[in-house]
Order: structure tokens, then sequence, then C-alpha cells
């Protein structure tokens, strides 16, 4: 099968929707598929406002309409809601091609953080961009509730997976952990204020707090807590061994839908720490993890659970399942088209 993938979240990005997409097609190539990627590196690109590390690109539905035409997929998958994604969605409509989509983050949690904005005022927007959609993947069965409760019900269940080979816990500590005071509590994500770092670095528990990660949060919250340590962005092995030398990984993030570093933490036997809302929920197990509206409780509980449990929950999500699932959301491409009716155009 040939696929279209059209995201606006790629290289060099370094983020969940990344290292999802990147995985699942090289697990799709490696079963013989061929996937292409329409990303923002094949255009001209702007830095998003108030987040420069990633960027818009500055295509139309023309330009992009053009690249799906030459392709000739045998299915179309619009990863993000973002312009290459609306583009498109214009492009489909119009030449009645079904697509696939998938809801990666909490799009009107994130803009209310980032702007003020009533996350009310943004689902009107979500609902548009995924309604006329062949089928709406969605990573758990916290996420496809909140969807159907806001009129969407072609959904269709999309996993992820973990770097088993990469992920585990055989790792030295790096230098740095060996000269901390226990325990090593750790965040990995992007440093940005929807993550919700401040109340990871603000909470009481005992023991030392190691960043990994870049944003447009890193400089004002290295400045508003000097005792912990940021290490910027870090990628393989090095990061591996972070998460295998933590005590406790801690999420305190809201508006995720998933939460990759969660597994890939388990996966090197590190236990998890989290608030109980969606991602954690849908992910965590009562040997893996301990979810708590206090923060604290939260890491004091989970310090005290087996490593080994860990591990074997984290390692028992496989790309190779992620794949095959997305392949199985894509045969409904192949039923009537799109209605004529659903217009092309954004709210």
């Amino acid at each position: 099968m040939k696929i279209a993938l059209v995201t606006d979240a790629w290289a060099p990005q370094v983020n969940g929707v990344v290292r999802t997409l990147a995985s699942v097609s090289g697990e799709l190539r490696s079963l013989g598929h061929e996937v292409e990627i329409i990303s923002p590196d094949r255009f001209r690109s702007v830095p998003c406002p108030s987040y420069p590390e990633i960027r818009l690109a500055l295509a139309g539905p023309g330009r992009v309409g053009d690249m799906l035409a030459r392709m000739r997929p045998d299915a179309i998958h619009i990863a993000t809601e973002g312009p290459l994604g609306w583009s498109a969605r214009h492009w489909c409509l119009r030449n009645g091609r079904a697509f696939t989509t998938a809801y990666h983050t909490q799009f009107p949690d994130y803009v209310a953080r980032r702007t003020g904005l009533p996350a009310s005022w943004i689902w009107p927007v979500i609902r548009r961009f995924h309604r006329p959609a062949a089928a709406i993947m969605v990573a758990t069965e916290t996420i496809r509730c909140e969807l159907r409760a806001q009129g969407l019900e072609q959904l269709r269940h999309w996993s992820r997976g973990v770097d088993t080979a990469l992920f585990h816990p055989d790792y030295p500590p790096p230098d740095l952990f060996l000269g901390l005071p226990r325990p090593i509590q750790l965040y990995v994500g992007r440093v940005a204020v929807e993550k919700n770092i401040e109340a990871f670095l603000g909470s009481s528990h005992p023991g030392s707090k190691v960043v990994v990660g870049h944003g447009p949060a890193l400089e004002s919250l290295r400045a508003r807590f000097p005792e912990a340590h940021f290490l910027g962005q870090l990628g393989g092995a090095d990061l591996a061994a972070c998460y295998a030398g933590a005590d406790v990984f801690v999420f305190p993030s809201r508006t995720d839908t998933f939460g990759l570093v969660m597994i890939e933490a388990l996966a090197c036997g590190t236990p998890v720490a989290a608030y109980p809302v969606a991602g954690p929920l849908d992910v965590l197990s009562p040997r893996s993890g301990v979810m708590d509206d206090d923060l604290d409780r939260a890491i004091a509980m989970a310090l005290t659970l087996d490593r080994s449990d860990c591990s074997a929950h984290g390692r028992s999500f496989g790309w190779r399942a992620s794949a095959q699932q997305f392949l199985a959301a894509l045969q409904p491409l192949g039923q009537p088209e799109v209605p004529a009716m659903l217009s092309p155009h954004p709210a």
C-alpha cells in the first residue's frame, strides 16, 4: 500500500508526535508498505508565535494537493490540525478523497494554556477538522470518550510503542546522578507551559529534580527553580540512561493524550508519578505507576513500586502492534467517498 502521511510535526522537532510518526513509518516500510511524508521541511516556513522551535509551513491547498495528486496514494492520513493538515483536508474534500486523521494532542487545552482563551472556543474548530474523516485514530479509551462526547463517532484505536532495544534497565546512571541526593525525580519532554512542569518543580518531596528537554519555558523555569538540574535535549543511550538512573519519573502534564515518555521510562524500570488524567489513566497499571491529585503523594507512593514490574509493563508496548493498528484504521478508505456537502474550509 502507498500511504501519504501529512503532518505539521516532524524533525527536527522532538516530541511524542514526531517519535510516533517516525517509528510507525519505519515499521510500515519494514512490512513492505510505501510511506511518503508531507511535512514542513518541504516548504518555506515561519516560526510558530511563542514557540519558535515549531515551524509552520507556508503551503496552501494547491501545493499540497499537487503533491498528493502526484503521489497517487492508496491512503491519505492527516496527522495534525496545522496548516498542512488543513490544506490536505481541503484538497481531499474538493476531490472526493477519503482520509483518516488522528487526535494526538489535547489541542483545546493546549491553546487555552498558551493563550488564556477558553477551551470551549477551540472545540468547534476541532470538530470541524475531524468530522469528515473516514476514521479518527485515538490512543486511549479516555480520549475516545471525550471525542465521542464532542459528537465524533468514527473513532479507531491506535496505541503507541517503545523501542525496547534502546529503552531497558541495564544502563549505568549518568555521572551527574552519582553525586545527587536521592531520590532522583525525572521529567522528560517539551519544556513548555502546557506541560505543567512547574507543578513538578514546585513539589516538596526531598531529593533531586532533573529536567530533560528544550522549549520556550526553559529559561524562565531555570530562573525560578535554580536548585533543579536542566540537562537540555538528550536522545539515544544518553536519554535511556537518565530514565534508568532515576528513582521516579514524574509526568505532571494534564493535556497529553498518551504520554510516550511514560512507557519509555517504564521500559527502563522507572515507576511513574502522575495526575489521574487522560494519558496516565490509560497507560499506567497499579504496579507501574501512581496517580494522585497530590503530586507529592504520588511521588512518594511510586517510589515503593517494584522496578521489574515497571519494566515488564513498559516493554509490553510495541511499535509493530501500533503500526498494525494504524493499517487497520486505514481500511475505511475503500468505503464510500466523503460527502460532497462537507465544507473544506476551517471555521
